[in-house]
């Protein structure tokens, strides 16, 4: 499995990029938004990756963040959401909005999205109320449930181990008011591990 690709940006297409690194190109697909993100042609950039694998195909997907990956995880999971649908929903939405659609059982603002109809804009909010971690009642909680930087890629980790979202994100932002921001990934992950346990 590749987690991420750290390289040289060598091109971009309307749905793709080619990134450089150690002499290979790789093809990544990507939401407009991931596209927009990672700069000018030439320029280092870093991805988070998921590998899709088919019968027939092989194919890496890229995201500009840990959150984004983690909610085209939750997308795909949805029946009717295939890699394509989740990244027009990614396309249109950021990883905050998506969380607010989704908390507040928003289907008009999922169905922003190209190809994704009223009926399948339902059945996204509701299938993935519990899986986002509920009800979000302001900024904080926003944060809260969509972190970044060490804890985002703690949260992944307890998400990679079988953690629901919302565990995830309770247990690891438990862990960073512990801590402190400054923590490294390691320290978190050991220590919401614990206090998930508990």
């Amino acid at each position: 499995m590749i987690a991420y690709l750290k390289g040289i940006l060598a091109s971009t297409g309307a749905d793709h990029a080619v990134i450089e690194v150690g002499g290979i190109g790789y093809f990544v697909g990507a939401s407009s938004r991931t596209l927009a993100a990672l700069g000018p042609v030439g320029e280092a950039v870093l991805v988070h990756t998921e590998m899709l694998v088919g019968e027939d195909f092989q194919r890496l997907v890229g995201f500009s963040g840990a959150a984004e990956r983690d909610w085209f995880r939750l997308l795909t999971g949805v029946q009717g959401v295939g890699a394509r649908v989740a990244l027009a929903i990614l396309s249109a939405l950021d990883p905050a909005e998506l969380n607010r659609a989704v908390a507040a059982q928003d289907k008009a603002m999922v169905a922003r999205a190209n190809g994704v109809g009223p009926k399948l804009a339902e059945r996204i909010v509701r299938e993935l109320k519990d899986k986002a971690g509920g009800i979000v009642l302001g900024p904080g909680a926003v944060a809260q449930a969509m972190p970044v930087g060490a804890a985002a890629d703690a949260v992944s980790a307890l998400l990679n181990l079988g953690f629901r979202p919302a565990e995830a994100s309770s247990a690891v932002a438990a862990a960073e008011d512990d801590l402190g921001p400054s923590a490294t990934l390691d320290a978190l992950v050991r220590l919401a591990l614990r206090k998930a346990a508990k």
